[in-house]
């Protein structure tokens, strides 16, 4: 019978399986060539680029591990960056998603003009990585900035040094990025709204306060959310740029020069490519393992519903 069939699609000229699949891959093929020329391409060069000494004008030299071992035994400002870099996105995400799950439950609410409230909501996480706002969150917390004029209105008489003082410049762009809280909260939102209503009027009739259902309801439902945002926080935390670039400049005192931004120095300012390389190859394994230590831990606390749905 099949052998019948397929003599039939032949007769009346019908793709056979093989001819839609080369329909399919040649209508990806604009992504695949972009895909391998700049993306699959560059990452396997800084694996050899790595472990060469390389400074754009010469051709590269082969040092073997020569860069990771100087990264590692004699470069202190390197391990100031990773010591930075961790520090901000440990203690920038878990505010970040913890103010985001906040105000994506005062938004899960029915309220008037709540539809104006999300947008306005979500219009710092549009605009929060652009360089025009990390121009603008510079010129706020900057000496004659309108954080210390509102100070000085409140009648003390200090002008702190945001961007200058050690303890408070890293905390100025921790501030920044939770105020990016714009994409995770939605994304709660919608988790929040999937969330049957039955089981909150069941948990109320049996006279659960707000904190229980909370921790009994909302959260365990939530963990694959929850789940999601920690991964896509933490590796864009781990790899942020543009805001200690633009505002801090890595500085004072280096605390603010990030993973990213040091890298950056090394490879386009000092043009140390070779060693660039190297650090990005770091980078990409430590994104990497975090992501994958993430995952492994999840099976301990992100709860699915199973297909027979219990």
């Amino acid at each position: 019978m099949g052998r019948y069939m397929s003599a039939g699609k032949k007769a009346v000229g019908l793709p056979t399986r093989r001819d839609n699949l080369l329909m399919g891959y040649l209508f990806i093929s604009p992504w695949l060539l972009g895909f391998i020329g700049l993306t699959l391409v560059p990452i396997l060069s800084i694996f050899y680029l790595g472990l060469t000494s390389y400074d754009i004008f010469t051709a590269p030299q082969f040092v073997g591990l020569r860069n990771f071992i100087k990264m590692f035994t004699d470069d202190p400002r390197y391990a100031q960056s990773v010591g930075g870099t961790l520090y901000f996105a440990f203690v920038s995400v878990p505010l970040k998603l913890v103010f985001a799950l906040a105000l994506a439950m005062l938004l899960n609410t029915r309220h008037r003009f709540l539809g104006v409230y999300r947008a306005w909501f979500y219009t710092p996480s549009i605009l929060g990585t652009s360089v025009a706002v990390a121009v603008m969150w510079r010129e706020l917390f900057g000496s004659d900035g309108l954080v210390n004029a509102i100070i000085s209105g409140l009648g003390y008489d200090v002008q702190i040094a945001w961007l200058g003082d050690p303890t408070f410049a890293i905390w100025t762009l921790i501030l920044l990025v939770v105020w990016q809280f714009g994409s995770p909260m939605l994304i709660f939102l919608a988790g929040l709204k999937q969330i049957p209503n039955e089981l909150y009027e069941c948990a109320h009739m049996d006279g659960a306060t707000w904190s229980r259902r909370f921790f009994s309801i909302t959260l365990p439902m939530l963990t694959p959310v929850v789940f999601f945002n920690v991964v896509m926080q933490m590796i864009f935390h781990l790899t942020v740029f543009t805001q200690p670039f633009i505002i801090t400049q890595g500085g004072p005192m280096g605390t603010t020069n990030f993973y990213a931004l040091y890298l950056y120095r090394r490879a386009f300012e000092t043009f140390q490519m070779g060693y660039g390389s190297a650090m990005a190859v770091i980078l990409f394994l430590a994104v990497a393992a975090f992501t994958a230590l993430i995952f492994k831990t999840g099976t301990f606390w992100v709860h699915y519903e199973t297909k027979e749905g219990r």
